[in-house]
């Protein structure tokens, strides 16, 4: 996500994403990956805590907090949530299926 990557993006999330955020706008792969490579929501930095993972066959529950230094469209800022991951493994790859973020 720092470096907006645009192939690994795609290669490590799912056709079928559903991304949220704390605002509680759902964004879906397109969407998500577009955001990012525009520079609309930039990460300068990201730190992540607390990280807990639960599998459970083909999912992976992933939780953490995620504190951020970030550029959105040319304004300096910072946050901090909370984030739950659901990860599929899909032929053999994890992708990324769902996200949800929280404000801390």
């Amino acid at each position: 996500m720092v470096s907006a990557n645009e192939t690994a993006l795609g290669k490590i999330t799912a056709a079928e994403l559903s991304y949220g955020h704390s605002s509680g706008k759902v964004e879906n792969k397109t969407e998500f990956i577009g955001a990012l490579t525009s520079g609309r929501s930039d990460f300068v930095t990201i730190t992540l805590k607390e990280q807990t993972i639960q599998l459970t066959g083909s999912i992976a529950i992933v939780r953490h907090k995620l504190f951020a230094e970030t550029f959105n469209d040319g304004v300096d800022g910072t946050t901090s949530l909370g984030i739950l991951l659901i990860w599929q493994k899909q032929k053999n790859e994890w992708k990324l299926l769902a996200r949800q973020a929280y404000k801390l």
